[in-house]
């Protein structure tokens, strides 16, 4: 089982943290630092507590007043990036190295630093240099909503990649985990302009930021993404990319426009699923749903296919709910006959919360929805097999 992420502000990490501090705080008092850090409630702390937790007790260690504080903040990552740089550089193909001292101070700006605009927002564009900002940015939008997408736009020109990538990453208005920007949920106008300037954007991160802001506006404007698609296909390959993977909420909600412009046509006419098999109609939480399926191309010609399948998971209120799951994007040949097979995991996960009881699964091919299976989700342990076993 992997580490739980809490885990990484451990004594190796107070013991770097606090020998960087002692060279820009003076007298730092190192271990009163640790021991109110790590107190008899540390343990209970999950990742976001203890990340508060420090930024609160690093408060009283700072100079009080907000300004100098951030001077010492700024001079601690100018140290740190002067003496280790493999710990303090963070490029295309390693992200986020300074994660644990970027987090920290990230939270320090956010907590203590929203009265005062001017001087937040320059320690934004130098600690994202280091580590990302985009979780600090959302409460900035959203108190200084007509100042802070225009400093967004401003940064989508910025010399360092890290900085075009936050003005991306920090105005998606659906960004997980992050507050939420209903303005801009319901209108992301100011956004288009940025991604304008960063869709030809040389940092592979900062495409992705493109795809992953165009997939979020996608969530409550999607005629704005589809029109944005429709004019930037064909600039580059690393455009085309960045519309596909933009649009792959619409495209896994079949709209046909959308479906027409990636080249997946309707094949109702030419295509059809057989001998769909379950290979229980059973699954345990825990175990895997496994099933198959034998794909038939009529036509004499090759068939370009988005082939996908959807979960229909229980609800609490005994309705059901689908998701979308991919499984191929490929071409199939004129009169083809291919036995599908694949695995779906009901594993658990923090992620989910499974309700048993009835489920359906429906192969997706181009948009379009077959028929419906019924299978059951039962307890990882059934009684009457267990009863039998005993027994």
């Amino acid at each position: 089982m992997a580490e739980p992420f809490k885990n990484m502000y451990n004594k190796q990490f107070f013991d770097l943290f606090t020998k960087d501090l002692r060279l820009v705080i003076d007298d730092f008092d190192a271990h009163g630092f640790v021991s109110q850090i790590m107190d008899d409630e540390w343990e209970g702390r999950e990742l976001k507590q203890r990340w508060i937790h420090i930024t609160s007790i690093l408060k009283k260690f700072l100079p009080a007043d907000y300004k100098e504080a951030i001077t010492k903040i700024l001079e601690l990552l100018d140290h740190v990036k002067n003496t280790r740089p493999d710990f303090s550089v963070i490029d295309d193909t390693k992200f986020g190295l300074m994660l644990e001292y970027g987090v920290i101070l990230n939270n320090y700006v956010e907590q203590y630093g929203l009265d005062d605009y001017e001087t937040s927002v320059k320690a934004i564009e130098k600690i994202t240099q280091f580590t990302s900002c985009e979780f600090v940015t959302h409460p900035f939008i959203i108190k200084y909503p007509d100042k802070m997408m225009k400093q967004m736009l401003v940064w989508s020109k910025h010399e360092h990649w890290g900085v075009r990538r936050l003005a991306s990453e920090g105005c998606r208005p659906r960004l997980p985990w992050a507050m939420a920007l209903p303005n801009l949920k319901k209108d992301p106008t100011p956004i288009i302009p940025i991604l304008e300037n960063l869709k030809n954007d040389p940092a592979r991160f900062v495409r992705l930021s493109v795809a992953n802001n165009l997939n979020d506006i996608a969530k409550d404007n999607p005629e704005i993404v589809i029109d944005l698609a429709k004019k930037w296909k064909g600039e580059s390959k690393e455009v085309d990319w960045i519309i596909k993977h933009g649009c792959r909420t619409l495209l896994k909600q079949g709209i046909p426009e959308v479906m027409e412009l990636f080249g997946f046509d309707s094949i109702r006419n030419n295509i059809s699923v057989e001998d769909f098999q379950i290979s229980s109609p059973k699954v345990k939480v825990g175990d895997s749903l496994e099933f198959g399926f034998n794909l038939l191309n009529h036509s004499n010609k090759t068939i370009k296919i988005r082939l996908e399948y959807g979960i229909y998971y229980q609800k609490a209120n005994g309705t059901l709910t689908k998701k979308v799951h991919k499984i191929s994007e490929k071409e199939y040949t004129g009169n083809s006959t291919t036995r599908i097979m694949r695995k779906h995991s009901f594993r658990v996960v923090t992620t989910r919360k499974f309700h048993l009881g009835l489920h359906q699964i429906a192969i997706i091919i181009n948009g379009s929805e077959f028929e419906k299976y019924d299978f059951d989700l039962i307890e990882l342990f059934d009684l009457i097999e267990l009863f039998d076993w005993i027994g």
